[in-house]
């Protein structure tokens, strides 16, 4: 992979924490089942009941936007 770009694949939050973007996770390929924020992979190997909780937390976030 190519170096990441601030902004682009990566940005720091408010805690002073990396978080990774959609983006960097569709160049990687797949779901590493950690459950991140941006993951574009609806979280496909992330385990049961951690899964559903992040789906389900997405889904209320995308109905306040």
């Amino acid at each position: 992979m190519q170096q990441w770009v601030e902004g682009v694949h990566y940005y720091i939050n408010e805690q002073g924490l990396v978080v990774l973007t959609a983006k960097y996770h569709l160049d990687r390929g797949y779901c590493c089942g950690n459950g991140c924020k941006h993951c574009p992979y609806e979280y496909e190997n992330v385990p049961e009941p951690k899964k559903s909780e992040l789906l389900k937390e997405r889904e209320g976030e995308s109905r306040k936007s």
